[in-house]
């Protein structure tokens, strides 16, 4: 009976240490560790601006044309994905090297698993549906395209799918 109790603990230890390893980014848990010595948490700023709406692509998904930090980027609609992530090119775009981010985080593409680095986006507008202080990442492989993720979509009061459209409400 000793024996089996053994065995199911270091059942149970294991399976903690392997959900820890397979653990997503979370940007939450990022935010927390970049603002450790500062007193106060981290306010997000709500969306400002009016409702935007993204017509659906004859592929079926929503593509959207977004202003970052003043420059276009085209972004697929990700509900999916935790977080804004962008592909090396727009961030070289944008102003980022790629070549010195620090790529500390894994995370898990439809392509297999990649290395990311985590930046702040100063502002991301999609038709006027504004988000200033953006969390995001940078992926070193696996995206063809950039996502636009939930730390976008996650501060507007709302978004909807109709059949022909997506509507983000600040």
């Amino acid at each position: 009976m000793m024996r089996l109790a053994v065995l199911a603990l270091v059942g149970a230890v294991s399976a903690v240490g392997a959900a820890q390893a397979v653990a997503a980014f979370d940007p939450a848990r990022h935010l927390a560790s970049l603002n450790a010595s500062v007193d106060h948490a981290p306010i997000e700023t709500a969306a400002t601006g009016e409702p935007a709406e993204i017509s659906k692509a004859s592929d079926g998904h929503y593509w959207a044309e977004a202003n970052v930090n003043g420059s276009r980027v085209r972004f697929l609609v990700d509900t999916g994905a935790s977080a804004v992530a962008l592909t090396a090119d727009d961030a070289k775009r944008l102003g980022f090297d790629p070549a010195r981010l620090n790529y500390a985080y894994k995370v898990m593409t439809a392509n297999g698993e990649a290395h990311a680095a985590a930046i702040k986006l100063a502002s991301v507008s999609v038709a006027g549906a504004k988000v200033a202080d953006v969390d995001a990442l940078v992926l070193d492989k696996g995206l063809d395209a950039s996502l636009l993720g939930m730390t976008y979509l996650g501060r507007l009061s709302r978004f909807e799918a109709t059949r022909s459209a997506l509507i983000l409400r600040p």
